[in-house]
C-alpha cells in the first residue's frame, strides 16, 4: 500500500485542525474526505456504495454525537471492524487517553497536530498494514496451492495456449502459477536461454486477470540512465533534447504485468531505483522531484544465477529476496524430450508457412535423432534448426542431413568454441568429408587431417566461390559473412 492508494477520512469540528490535517495530508500525497462532526462522517461510510477509507482520524470531543460515539457506530459496519482509527484530541487527562485505547483506538495525537508527527504515525500503520495483507495474501495462496495439488485441471487452460507441452512438469508449473495469479507480489522466472520465459510471463498476466497491458522491457545492455527513462520517463528539460514529458513504461504497465527480462544484468544503481518500486509502488521520473505511483504488478526472468551474482557483489541481496518471493524454474528442452514431436510439428507447419510451400514429410529417423541431442539453445534452437531445414528442402521430405549437420556443428561450438567457418549447404563440404558418411561427419574429417585454421578459411572462401560462380555476393551469403568482410579476406590471400 502506498500512499496514492490509501485514503483517509477525516472527522473534526475544529475547521482549523480539520484544514491543517488535511493539507498536510495532500501534501503527502493522500487521498483525503473529510467531515465536520460524527453523523456527517457516518453519512459518508454509509451503505455499500460508501467511503471505504484506509484510515480515519476521529476527533474525540465534538458536540453532539462524540468521538467514541462515532467510533462505536463505524465499528458496527462489518467491513469497517479492522480500519485504523486514530483519535485527536486536546485533552491530555490519562483517562480520557486510556479510554481511546479501552474502545480499540489504533492510536492517538494530541492538539495542536504536527506535520512530523502525523507522516510518522501514518508511516508507522501503513507499514503494519502491508505487513498484515501480505499475511493475508500468503494465506490464502498457501489455500490456492492446496486447492490445486488436488486440483489437476487449470481454471483458464488457454492462458499457456501458447507453451506447446505435454509435459508433466510444465502442467505443474502452470497450476502453480494459477495458484498465485491473483497476489500482486512478484514473480521470479528462471531458465536456460531458449526455454520460453517470455511466453510463462505472458501466461503469468493472463492467468492474473488484470485489466491492464502485459509490458516487456529487456534489460541487458541499459546503463542507469537509460533504463529509468525507459520505465519511469521524464519530464520537460530532464537532460539535453529532453524537449517535452514522456511516460515510462511503468505507466503503460499500470493496472497489467510489467516484464522485466534479463533481470541479472541490471545496473546497480537501477536496483535501488527498482527495490523501491517493489517496496513502495513509487517511482521518480528523471528530472522530477514528484514522487508517482504504480500497482504494476512485476514479473522478471534471468538464465543467470542470482544468488552467484549476490555473492559476487553484483546484484543487491534485499532485491533478490524481494524478487523471488514466487520463483518459476523452467526446466530445459532435454527434460522434457516429450514435447519434441509436439514442437517438431508446429515448427515444421511456421517455416512451411512462411517460406510459402507445402509442409514436407518427417523422416522416420528424425525423433529419434532430435531426442538423443542434449539442445543447449533449448526450444529456440530446435526452432533455427527446422526453419533452416525446410528452407533447404528440396523434396516432399524433410532431408536428415541437415539435422545432422546442424548438430555436428553445435557440438563442435560446443567443444571449441565458435567453428572458425559456417557450413551452408553439402556442397561446400570439401570432397574428402562428403566420402566419409554423414555420422561423426566432422570427427572422421579431423581424424584423417587435421586442418589449420587458415587452411579450413582459404577452403570455405575457395568452395564457396566455386560453387556461387564468383559472385562475391552469394558466396558471402554463403558463408556466413558480409560481402565487405569476404572482400577483405580475399585481398589477404591475394597479398599473401
Amino acid at each position: 500500500m502506498n500512499a496514492k492508494f490509501t485514503e483517509i477520512l477525516v472527522i473534526d469540528d475544529d475547521p482549523i485542525t480539520r484544514e491543517v490535517i488535511e493539507k498536510i495530508l495532500l501534501n503527502n500525497g493522500f487521498q483525503v474526505q473529510s467531515a465536520s462532526n460524527g453523523r456527517d462522517g457516518l453519512a459518508l461510510l454509509d451503505g455499500p456504495d460508501g467511503m471505504r477509507p484506509d484510515f480515519i482520524f476521529l476527533d474525540v470531543m465534538m458536540p453532539g454525537l462524540d468521538g467514541f460515539g462515532t467510533y462505536t457506530m463505524i465499528r458496527q459496519q462489518p467491513d469497517l471492524i479492522d480500519t485504523p482509527i486514530i483519535f485527536i484530541t486536546s485533552n491530555t487527562d490519562q483517562g480520557v487517553i486510556r479510554k481511546c485505547f479501552d474502545i480499540g483506538a489504533t492510536d492517538y495525537i494530541s492538539k495542536p497536530v504536527r506535520e512530523a508527527e502525523i507522516v510518522a504515525r501514518i508511516s508507522v500503520h501503513l507499514e503494519l498494514l502491508r505487513h498484515k495483507q501480505e499475511v493475508n495474501e500468503l494465506e490464502q495462496e498457501h489455500a490456492e496451492l492446496r486447492r490445486h495439488f488436488f486440483a489437476r485441471d487449470l481454471q483458464k487452460p488457454d492462458a499457456f495456449k501458447a507453451v506447446l507441452t505435454v509435459s508433466g512438469k510444465m502442467q505443474s508449473i502452470f497450476q502453480y502459477i494459477e495458484s498465485i495469479s491473483k497476489t500482486s507480489r512478484p514473480v521470479f522466472i528462471t531458465g536456460e536461454t531458449g526455454t520460453g520465459k517470455e511466453l510463462i510471463a505472458q501466461g503469468t498476466h493472463a492467468m492474473s486477470g488484470r485489466n491492464g497491458h502485459f509490458v516487456p522491457l529487456n534489460v541487458a545492455g541499459l546503463d542507469d540512465n537509460l533504463f529509468s527513462d525507459t520505465l519511469f520517463g521524464h519530464v520537460k528539460g530532464a537532460f539535453t533534447g529532453a524537449m517535452g514529458e514522456r511516460c515510462g513504461l511503468i505507466e503503460e504497465a499500470g493496472g497489467g504485468t510489467l516484464f522485466l527480462d534479463e533481470i541479472g544484468d541490471l545496473d546497480t544503481l537501477s536496483q535501488v531505483k527498482l527495490l523501491r518500486l517493489l517496496q513502495e509502488g513509487e517511482y521518480y521520473p528523471l528530472g522530477s522531484d514528484k514522487r508517482k505511483f504504480s500497482d504494476a504488478r512485476i514479473v522478471v526472468a534471468t538464465h543467470q544465477n542470482i544468488q552467484r551474482l549476490v555473492e559476487q557483489g553484483k546484484f543487491r541481496q534485499d532485491l533478490y529476496y524481494r524478487l523471488r518471493t514466487h520463483h518459476v524454474d523452467i526446466p530445459p528442452l532435454r527434460e522434457r524430450k516429450c514435447d519434441l514431436g509436439l514442437l517438431l510439428e508446429h515448427f515444421i507447419i511456421m517455416a512451411s508457412e512462411a517460406l510459402d510451400r507445402q509442409p514436407p514429410l518427417i523422416p522416420d529417423d528424425l525423433l529419434e535423432l532430435l531426442e538423443s541431442y542434449h539442445f543447449p539453445g533449448n526450444i529456440r534452437e530446435l526452432e533455427g534448426m527446422i526453419f533452416d531445414a525446410v528452407s533447404r528442402s528440396t523434396g516432399n521430405q524433410l532431408s536428415m542431413e541437415a539435422f545432422r549437420m546442424a548438430i555436428s556443428r553445435s557440438v563442435m561450438e560446443q567443444s571449441y568454441g565458435s567453428t572458425p567457418f559456417t557450413i551452408m549447404d553439402n556442397s561446400s563440404i570439401p570432397r574428402d568429408v562428403e566420402a566419409l558418411g554423414s555420422e561423426n561427419l566432422m570427427e572422421q574429417f579431423l581424424d584423417q587431417h587435421f586442418p589449420t585454421l587458415k587452411e579450413l578459411n582459404e577452403l570455405l572462401i575457395e568452395k564457396a566461390l566455386d560453387r556461387s560462380h564468383g559472385n562475391q555476393a552469394k558466396a558471402a551469403r554463403m558463408l556466413g559473412l558480409s560481402r565487405q568482410a569476404l572482400n577483405k579476406r580475399i585481398k589477404r590471400r591475394v597479398d599473401d
